[in-house]
């Protein structure tokens, strides 16, 4: 076939389905519907177009010359309709209902499959392995046709999200046992479920680690290519394509779940990875791809109907509505039985019955069913009756499911009310058309007072707004509840802030690292106040505040093993992020008291503003902790935070004055080539410095004072530097060793055991006790801020000692004293001791004391004790023999 006789083809064809979309709309047929009318009429006609003229005649030969293979389907077309599809799904949503996606995904797909191919098996001759292939064939859904009138009746979101994600999961369960069963025939293997199970897993599980790693690749890829739009748009079409193929051909795993985890981690990551502009361009291009190979692989499907059919007899029809029974019964089995039971355990959602019903009846068949069918036609070493009965069969079914659920799905929705608001967006909806209203006319009125526009027309346009306000019911705000609208309010707030870290993505006031942070704790903190209103906002703050998986790491690295490049890079994204929620926050609250008051009332926004303003204590008290410890690295993000934003002030500046032709073209090009050089020093940070030398630690450490060089620098070898965030829990037990402290900056609380705490500052040492054999005292320590320690380990405890006199009796006086400290608190534990009134402190004749009273006094005093639910402030003890000693009124001793 001639090249310009194919381009002709293609293009008229490509022409033809422009005109779908409007006559579906205006016909309210599903789009796919019509379009397997087309393909239907086209299929015909081309075989008898003698009559046409000639421009038709030789675009119908040009089209009965297309050679069209299950290959073209699988290798052309699917790749593409499946990235697309992952790609605009929200994975969030996807993974709030992936329990009962997987069920319908893969369970079901068994299930269908088995009870299509035991019951043709039964009702007629063919054998049991051709029916489970024609079970296989069948199982799999299309959620064009679906996911197309929910568009256009309104249907909801989550509803799409559980259609869709079956959709893509599905296809890969449908063709992995349509392959296992292919070999049967082929003789290569034989039939067991543990054979189908076990290579069904490798390939599903094989097909989505593929995907996975290959979309993390190309996302690593899109930084190199920032900035070239048409660069990294063409590299998704090339992953679509690549990730299906190598998984397909060179790894034998699942090319269609490959591709779909492919599309969703781009569609994660894609936005934060890519340029903004870029991904906003992204959606568009892809969006027209997906169109163009969902109209024709539907067109060149249908096409094939006709001849799929030709030798079609009533046994077979018999069957084919046989096919079609089972398979609503198996699904119906699943979306009614299944899925509630699912619903009741950990690891599913409850999905109501009407979405369960629409489930049910919408799980129309499609494009890659007759795809598959084909792919048995091609297969000459299977026998010729059971290919004719399988393409014959699932076109049948195809047909029914288009024409019967497909036309049917519309009316069924609007039954069950999917197509309508729920009630409190309903009433959102309705208020926002009131503030709206009040504001435009103003806004009219003053046009029509600067236009000099007459009173007539001003009358009739006020008449719509007081029809359109009369319509709507004033009273259905005041009919829900305080908590209602504070958890309305509380998501809207959540959407803007998601919003708001996107803005600053795309002015770059943050980098894309940052970015990826910010937005996935907005859209946790949005899940957790659509499911728990305000408590699961105030979990979802307290949440937020928690340090990272990869920052616990990065802290038990450094604690264990020293290790600080990756502490110190965790650090200074906390910082950064911290900075950046505190910004947005701030702007939250502005954005409540201004939009949110109108909709949901004073009350409801006093709540919200109120929730909002605790989350900001919260964020400037974590702020502050770290501002204190690194107040350069503070200084320096502040800089940085209002350079960026200065930096897209000028760029927005320069764009308007393009649009309004103040400058021309090449003029804004070299502005903003101007305004990156003049800000670029903004984006290259310095890295947070916490290095910490011991030698350097030592030197601020009043125990350490009149030390020689060479004792201090010995010393030092045998402390290791370390540090404890706010809260941290300090280890005392490392390995099967334990450790003693000494703080060189910050504080640290001691937990006693009857719940009381102390707290030691710069130069005080805990921990020392543990490393007595004969003292079983234990205690918990955490950092009040962040805390640089220096640890000494059990093994080099001996050799500290021995470096130096002075100190060996600086550490041993305290031992002693905490020691005797501790015996005098297990003896008033015990009973043995009473507590015993103060001393009286005026001035006595006689002041000699005994001893050992001296000594029983000096163990009763201790440092500040005080107990736990109390209000305290911290206070610092330079000498540690002083800590050890201070006690109030015989309570418990400052023990490690």
């Amino acid at each position: 076939m001639e090249i310009g006789h194919l381009v002709f083809g293609l293009a008229g064809l490509l022409a033809l389905v422009s005109f779908m979309p409007p006559i579906a709309g205006r016909l309210r047929l599903p789009y796919s519907v019509l379009l397997a009318i087309v393909g239907i009429i086209l299929g015909l006609i081309i075989h008898v177009h003698s009559w046409a003229p000639l421009v038709m005649s030789d675009f119908l030969d040009s089209l009965q010359n297309f050679e069209v293979s299950s290959e073209t389907f699988l290798f052309v077309f699917l790749p593409i309709l499946l990235f697309e599809t992952a790609l605009a799904l929200n994975v969030r949503r996807l993974l709030d209902d992936i329990g009962p996606i997987l069920m319908m995904a893969i369970v079901a797909v068994v299930v269908c499959t088995v009870a299509v191919g035991f019951s043709l098996s039964a009702a007629s001759d063919y054998g049991l392995v051709v029916c489970l292939m024609l079970g296989a064939i069948v199982a799999t859904t299309d959620p064009v046709a679906v996911v197309g009138v929910f568009r256009d009746v309104g249907a909801p979101k989550r509803l799409m999200t559980l259609v869709e994600g079956e959709a893509l999961f599905n296809d890969a369960a449908s063709i992995s046992l349509y392959t296992v069963l292919l070999t049967v025939i082929f003789g290569s293997t034989t039939l067991s479920p543990g054979t189908v199970f076990s290579n069904f897993v490798i390939s599903f599980l094989g097909g989505g680690l593929s995907g996975f790693l290959m979309g993390r690749l190309a996302s690593g890829l899109f930084i190199s290519l920032r900035g070239w739009p048409t660069a990294e748009i063409t590299l998704t079409v090339a992953l679509a394509y690549l990730t299906f193929y190598i998984s397909e051909h060179y790894l034998g795993v699942s090319g269609v779940v490959a591709t779909v985890i492919a599309g969703l981690v781009v569609g994660t990551t894609g936005r934060t990875r890519m340029s903004p502009a870029t991904f906003e361009q992204l959606s568009g291009a892809w969006a027209q791809f997906g169109f163009w190979a969902n109209s024709l692989i539907f067109v060149f499907a249908a096409m094939l109907i006709p001849r799929m059919v030709t030798d079609i007899t009533w046994s077979q029809v018999l069957l084919i509505i046989l096919v079609f029974a089972v398979t609503l019964l198996a699904r119906g089995i699943m979306t009614f039985g299944m899925l509630p039971l699912l619903g009741l355990t950990r690891f599913g959602t409850k999905v109501s019955r009407s979405y369960r019903t629409v489930m049910w009846w919408g799980g129309l068949r499609g494009a890659v069913s007759l795809a598959l069918a084909l792919a048995v036609t091609e297969q000459h070493n299977v026998p010729y009756e059971a290919r004719q009965f399988i393409a014959v069969a699932t076109t049948g079914f195809v047909l029914i499911t288009l024409f019967l659920n497909g036309t049917t799905l519309r009316p069924l929705i609007r039954k069950l009310h999917l197509n309508e608001l729920p009630l409190m967006e309903r009433v959102l909806r309705n208020q926002a058309v009131v503030v709206a209203l009040e504001d435009i006319r103003e806004r009219t009125d003053d046009i029509a007072e600067r236009e000099h526009i007459s009173h007539d027309a001003r009358d009739h346009v006020n008449a719509v707004f007081d029809a359109t306000q009369a319509s709507i019911d004033g009273g259905e705000l005041a009919r829900l509840s305080v908590d209602q609208k504070v958890s309305i309010g509380l998501g809207i707030v959540a959407a803007r802030e998601e919003e708001m870290f996107y803005d600053t993505l795309k002015a770059q006031v943050v980098d894309w690292r940052s970015a990826e942070s910010l937005l996935a704790r907005a859209e946790r903190m949005s899940d957790a106040v659509r499911s728990g209103g305000l408590a699961g906002f105030h979990d979802a703050v307290a949440a937020d505040l928690r340090y990272s998986m990869l920052f616990r790491i990065a802290l038990r690295l450094q604690y264990v093993l020293g290790f600080q490049g990756l502490l110190a890079r965790e650090l200074a994204k906390r910082f950064t992020n911290l900075m950046s929620k505190r910004s947005v926050a701030q702007r939250l609250v502005e954005f409540t008291e201004t939009e949110i008051q109108p909709l949901l009332g004073q009350d409801a926004t006093d709540i919200i503003v109120k929730a909002h303003r605790y989350r900001m204590t919260q964020l400037e008290g974590a702020l502050q902790a770290m501002m204190l410890q690194y107040p350069k690295f503070a200084i320096w993000l502040q800089e940085a935070y209002l350079g960026r934003m200065a930096r897209a002030l000028e760029r927005l500046r320069y764009r308007d004055m393009l649009s309004q032709v103040l400058i021309t073209g090449e003029m804004y090009a070299d502005l903003i080539k101007q305004t990156n050089s003049r800000w670029q020093h903004v984006d290259k940070h310095p890295g947070l410095d916490i290095a910490m030398s011991a030698s350097e630690l030592i030197q601020r450490i009043p125990l350490f004072e009149g030390l020689s060089p060479e004792n201090a620098a010995a010393i030092s070898k045998l402390l290791k530097p370390r540090l404890a965030v706010p809260d941290q829990e300090i280890r005392m037990q490392i390995g099967r060793g334990r450790a003693m402290y000494i703080v060189a900056s910050g504080a640290v609380t001691i937990h006693l055991p009857d719940d009381t705490t102390v707290e030691l500052g710069t130069g005080e040492i805990f921990g020392e006790l543990g490393l007595m054999a004969d003292t079983p005292f234990e205690a918990r320590a955490t950092s009040l801020g962040y805390s640089r320690l220096l640890m000494l380990l059990e093994g080099d405890f001996d050799t500290l000692l021995s470096r130096d006199a002075d100190l060996r009796n600086k550490i041993e006086t305290v031992i002693k004293q905490r020691l005797r400290a501790l015996q005098v608190w297990r003896e008033f534990q015990s009973g043995e001791r009473q507590h015993e009134p103060l001393p009286d402190l005026a001035p006595r004749a006689d002041t000699s004391t005994d001893g050992a009273a001296q000594a029983d006094e000096g163990a009763n005093r201790m440092p500040d004790v005080k107990r736990s639910d109390e209000t305290h402030e911290r206070t610092d003890m330079a000498d540690p023999a002083d800590a050890a000693t201070r006690q109030d009124d015989g309570s418990v001793p400052a023990k490690d």
